[in-house]
């Protein structure tokens, strides 16, 4: 797999690596920004390389599934085997960091079973690490405060607050998650409050987060929920942490009287803009110290318009990136979303299922492309069919799994042990929902029929028409759409690979376009990009981490 050459320990090094990235990605606009719901209708395959297409489709499914994580077969034309290790090797590297050697004096421990209820496994990894990380950044700034933006349920807030003893502003847009923090913040309260009776060591003040129901529309808005929340109870919090860490016999500091209160700003997956608008506070209002961002939902990013002026954009930050007038578009910020991570762990049958799916969709498009054309143009959305689908065949799939163990025992009864079986990754993708089976079973084993292959396809398409207020009528042809595009159903997967192998590459280019915007300010702050996470528990793991250089905290 391809390794990154590439370097972002300066403004210099950044931007050239954001220069490589979009000389590479020119020649493959149609490719990204391709609506893949007209993969048939429009034939998208004719628009990638022949001979890539053809090599593909005879491939198995799991190499298939490789592809975006920057594998290859030696047997692959070079020129694809090119494309995908030159493009591997510019995307950042999401292995998890060293976080003792990124983060000296960074403390993790695992979250006890009081902090750590109701989260799944993933959340307690993202809160167990990036809580820690977030209080060794606020130590080293001294900070007043910690708000945590877009906090959900409070998870990061609580751990901050009960556990590492920070004063925490716990802002979200939803009033419903704001209750269900303070519900879980008053349980754990009397968790810790008994746990101090019993263990004799005296009563401390325990900090409890702030929760605030604010939708952040605009940096200002931002900025003015920092500057009037770092006033009276947080101010007296970060005077009793002080306190508390003094009795304790812990490094502490007590803010000056005269000196402005400070905080950092923090988020978990902050969707959108709102991640941009965390850094963009971060430089603007002096009282934000530190910034520690981990953003997603690329998809809802907006982009600056040259024409209207418009000053409230996601992408670009840097001013570099704003001259070139770059602009990714919606399709594009879709396919950033895309997780190598996520393809490589799926197996052999769910992918199928998502190649199958995304085939059906396609169909569909045809569907109403021929007999509901006025609804075509308004860009339908017929929602997430593919979850319900996905079970259906998740059940189906285990009954089948089944019921070919009680054959195939019964078969190696007949048959001698040499007759080889067949492994997942001999498997290749012919018929999009064919159950491929021992080869000396074939013959006699029917499997699923291409009869069946249709019904799922008309099921589906019910389904969409129903989302969309249509009354299925006998006047369309389901059959004859679907034997239109089935010759071709075996090309979704290698067209879907290669573009999904795309997204890790548009992500870097997001991340170092915001990690410029902060390196464009000089020796004033210091910041990097840090994969924190582990990629395969959280794919999107790369947290922006700033802070302002202050030559009292260097000296002291």
């Amino acid at each position: 797999m391809g390794e990154c050459r590439y370097s972002c320990k300066s403004a210099d090094e950044t931007l050239a690596w954001i220069n490589e990235i979009v000389h590479f990605l020119a020649p493959y606009s149609s490719l990204i920004n391709a609506h893949v719901v007209n993969f048939f209708k429009d034939r998208l395959w004719e628009n990638v390389d022949a001979e890539w297409i053809e090599c593909l489709r005879r491939e198995p499914v799991q190499n298939l599934l490789l592809i975006p994580s920057g594998a290859v077969q030696d047997e692959w034309p070079t020129s694809l085997k090119e494309f995908i290790l030159k493009l591997r090797s510019m995307v950042f590297c999401q292995e998890q960091a060293d976080m003792n050697m990124a983060l000296p004096g960074l403390q993790m421990t695992s979250l006890n079973s009081v902090l750590a209820q109701g989260m799944n496994v993933k959340k307690k990894h993202e809160v167990e690490i990036l809580s820690a990380v977030i209080s060794t950044v606020a130590n080293s700034v001294r900070a007043d405060a910690v708000a945590d933006v877009g906090a959900g349920q409070g998870y990061v807030a609580q751990v901050l607050a009960f556990h590492y003893q920070h004063p925490v502003i716990a802002i979200d847009a939803c009033s419903h998650h704001g209750r269900v923090t303070d519900a879980r913040a008053e349980k754990i309260k009397k968790y810790y409050t008994s746990q101090m009776i019993k263990s004799g060591s005296g009563m401390r003040s325990l900090n409890v987060p702030k929760t605030i129901t604010c939708h952040i529309l605009s940096t200002d808005s931002l900025k003015t929920l920092v500057e009037t929340s770092l006033t009276g109870d947080v101010v007296e919090q970060s005077r009793l942490k002080a306190e508390n860490q003094q009795d304790l016999g812990k490094p502490h500091w007590l803010s000056n009287a005269n000196e402005k209160s400070s905080i950092v700003l923090a988020g978990l997956h902050a969707c959108g803009d709102l991640s941009v608008t965390m850094l963009k506070t971060f430089l603007e209002c002096k009282d934000v110290k530190a910034v520690v961002s981990l953003g997603c939902c690329y998809n809802l990013l907006s982009e600056e318009r040259i024409e209207d002026g418009e000053s409230q954009y996601g992408f670009p930050l840097s001013h570099a990136v704003r001259s070139t007038s770059l602009s990714l578009g919606k399709r594009a910020r879709d396919l950033a979303c895309q997780s190598a991570e996520r393809w490589r762990s799926l197996d052999m049958h769910a992918g199928i299922h998502n190649f199958e799916l995304h085939a059906f969709r396609g169909a569909f498009q045809m569907v109403l492309s021929k007999y509901y054309p006025e609804i075509v143009t308004s860009t339908p959305s017929i929602g997430r069919k593919g979850k319900a689908l996905r079970r259906q065949h998740q059940r189906r799939s285990a009954e089948s799994q089944l019921h070919l163990k009680g054959r195939t025992c019964h078969m190696r009864q007949k048959f001698p042990p040499e007759v080889p079986s067949v492994s997942e990754t001999d498997w290749t993708l012919g018929s999009i929902s064919e159950i491929q089976t021992l080869p000396s079973e074939r013959a006699g084993y029917e499997g699923i029929k291409s009869d069946d292959t249709f019904l799922h396809f008309e099921n589906f398409c019910r389904s969409g028409l129903s989302h969309l207020g249509i009354k299925h009528s006998q006047d369309i042809n389901l059959q004859g759409i679907w034997k239109e595009a089935e010759p071709f159903a075996d090309l979704v997967g290698p067209y879907w690979s290669l573009r999904a192998a795309l997204g890790p590459l548009l992500e870097t280019l997001i991340l170092l376009d915001r990690l410029l915007f902060l390196q464009e300010q000089g020796s004033a702050l210091e910041a990097c990009l840090l994969p924190i996470f582990d990629p395969n528990i959280s794919p999107r793991n790369v947290a922006i981490i700033a802070k302002k250089i202050d030559k009292d905290l260097r000296s002291s």
